[in-house]
């Protein structure tokens, strides 16, 4: 490969390919949005990949685990990256096709104390935690500590089930559902990749859905 073509395009040629792509009003909305994915496991590292590739201007990276040779069958890193912290590992891989993305990262485990702070300058989340404890806690943190943000949170992704049966629920005016609601973990009914990863698209799609419906009122 020459010279010419290992070059790295600047700043200015990623964000005219992305308008282009996207169309001007959509792309200055999605370069001005913050979006933070809490848990970056299965669904939380594709849906940041996702938004990432969208050109979303800033992405929060949350979580306090570290890769593990276990998550590889579904998550979105590599084998030399075992025993990073995950928010780490994925900027590193966003970075290797988004070399100028604003990315914030968190390597915390997030609580009922921290969240209204840790949350507080991000306009857009997503839920991507596995324990429904977790994901009961962010939720009704986020809708009681957080008004005014929106919120796009999973359940049921589980297996290798219909594929057409996960889907995007509006619950209120801030909170948006996507899965199947009903697939749970079972012996030969684990999270496999195709399955959270279409979860996964849903969330992303539904961050990009709320942000061309702000361009197209704006």
């Amino acid at each position: 490969m020459t010279e010419e073509h290992r070059k790295l395009p600047t700043e200015e040629e990623i964000r005219e390919c992305l308008q282009l792509r996207h169309g001007r009003e959509l792309q200055e909305k999605l370069s001005a949005a913050k979006v933070a994915v809490c848990g970056l496991g299965g669904l939380g590292s594709a849906i940041a990949i996702s938004l990432a590739r969208c050109g979303v201007g800033q992405l929060h990276l949350i979580d306090f685990d570290r890769v593990d040779l276990s998550n590889l069958n579904r998550q979105q890193y590599a084998v030399s990256q075992l025993g990073m912290p995950k928010p780490e590992a994925l900027a590193e891989e966003i970075r290797r096709f988004s070399p100028y993305a604003k990315i914030v990262t968190d390597f915390v485990k997030l609580t009922e104390e921290n969240i209204p702070q840790l949350l507080a300058e991000d306009d857009y989340i997503c839920e991507a935690f596995d324990d429904p404890e977790e994901k009961a806690m962010l939720t009704n943190c986020v809708l009681t500590e957080l008004p005014g943000k929106y919120l796009v949170g999973a359940s049921g992704m589980a297996g290798y089930g219909d594929s057409n049966a996960i889907q995007t629920r509006r619950i209120t005016s801030q909170y948006y559902l996507c899965g199947d609601g009903v697939s749970q973990l079972a012996p030969g009914m684990g999270l496999m990749a195709p399955r959270v990863m279409i979860c996964a698209a849903h969330q992303a799609n539904m961050i990009v859905r709320l942000l061309a419906e702000e361009a197209q009122t704006a």
